[in-house]
């Protein structure tokens, strides 16, 4: 009789087991069917502006007053939960237009924020040690399962402890039309070549806003004549939205967006 209810209570034992198998692999099934799609929406918002649309989060980067190579670009006025700024010159720091009331974060170091890491890398905005323009912080941080580095204006070769911080991005937006204080385009294949990202979207170049007589950037075909052997394509619009699988294989390829000046 005892080994009978001790095979009853194993067997009733097993079908529990089964039963809760089964109830938890389908439970798991409906949570991953219900589980957002991994993805990050890049938005151009004119110089090196971008919003980050991803993991319930939008991030703003280096907001602008309009004049000189941004005049005729909108003023970026979106709404967002953070505002990261490069520097404290108005191409790139003009987080007081922007509405509500996010958090902005402005010098480097590393930041927790609603459950991102966020991280700041010092890099000089010139080419004389910081002495003109002074300190450029290069954001780094994962949204959507895409690992993004945001350079802002860097003018300095990245240095190897730099390079350690930056690691190795998806994602990297760099600076291109030169002038004294962001990258030349050959300076931007240099950072390129020194990151090896995956995917590179071009920034900081002469545009149709450029003041004609107040802007000293170059387009940004100077930089694709240089970047022979990289795939390349222009996009129609100033939105590009990146999944995790979507990251190239064979790296990296240049993504060029378009602004809408309508």
């Amino acid at each position: 009789m005892i080994k009978r209810r001790q095979l009853l209570r194993y067997t009733g034992a097993a079908l529990l087991t089964t039963i809760g198998t089964t109830w938890l692999s389908g439970r798991n099934q409906i949570l991953q069917a219900q589980t957002p799609e991994e993805k990050v929406t890049i938005e151009w918002l004119g110089h090196t502006s971008f919003l980050f649309t991803g993991g319930g989060k939008r991030i703003l980067v280096n907001p602008y007053r309009s004049m000189g190579c941004t005049a005729g670009y909108k003023l970026p006025e979106v709404n967002a939960d953070l505002v990261l700024i490069s520097s404290q010159l108005l191409d790139e720091g003009a987080a007081d237009l922007i509405p509500g009331n996010p958090q902005v974060i402005y010098e480097p170091g590393v930041f927790q924020v609603g459950g991102l890491q966020i991280e700041g890398i010092a890099i000089d905005h010139d080419r004389v040690g910081g002495r003109r323009f002074g300190r450029n912080v290069a954001w780094k941080w994962k949204q959507g399962g895409i690992n993004i580095l945001h350079l802002g204006g860097a003018a300095a070769p990245i240095t190897i402890e730099q390079k350690i911080l930056m690691g190795r991005p998806d994602l990297v937006l760099i600076p291109v039309g030169g002038s004294s204080k962001a990258y030349n385009p050959q300076e931007a294949k240099e950072a390129i070549q020194a990151l090896n990202p995956k995917v590179v979207i071009p920034t900081h170049y002469r545009t149709a806003a450029a003041d004609e007589e107040a802007c000293d950037l170059t387009p940004v075909d100077d930089f694709l004549a240089i970047s022979e052997g990289i795939p390349m394509s222009r996009l129609t619009t100033n939105k590009i939205a990146i999944r995790p699988q979507d990251l190239p294989e064979v790296s990296p390829v240049i993504r060029v967006m378009k602004y809408n000046f309508g």
